[in-house]
């Protein structure tokens, strides 16, 4: 599965998976690929620009239904506090612990652990997540 589909293939996946590819669930995926792990509240808030009727908890549930579908991984942090990525492929999330922010690491190497887990566990996990925590360039 690619991990940032484009608009058609989007709407064909939601499709073929019994789903509707409604204008708002559209839109929240895309919202998703123009920010770096966005919250619900900053997606919730972009869309609201364009849905002015739609509620928080339809973002919600768009965004666990795409988790579910394997199409973004939801970060949950200690705070309750939750960011959401489509990059699905396997990566480090480089978080900065002063301001939050969160930045891809994707190296071959990273893939080749991943691989080596799997096979280690007889392919029983589905998901990963790689976290570092390094100060961000501004926060230094």
């Amino acid at each position: 599965m690619l991990s940032t589909m484009h608009r058609d293939e989007f709407i064909k996946t939601l499709r073929t998976r019994g789903y509707k590819a409604t204008p708002q669930r559209i839109a929240i995926y895309e919202t998703l690929l123009e920010k770096e792990h966005p919250s619900v509240e900053e997606i919730y808030e972009t869309i609201k620009k364009r849905f002015p009727s739609v509620s928080l908890t339809t973002v919600y549930q768009t965004l666990h239904l795409l988790a579910d579908l394997g199409l973004v991984i939801e970060l949950g942090f200690s705070d309750k506090s939750a960011r959401f990525d489509t990059n699905i492929k396997p990566h480090i999330n480089v978080i900065c612990p002063s301001c939050g922010k969160i930045t891809d690491y994707e190296d071959s190497s990273v893939q080749e652990l991943w691989t080596h887990i799997r096979q280690k566990f007889a392919n029983r996990p589905v998901t990963h997540r790689f976290d570092v925590y390094v100060p961000c360039d501004q926060c230094l």
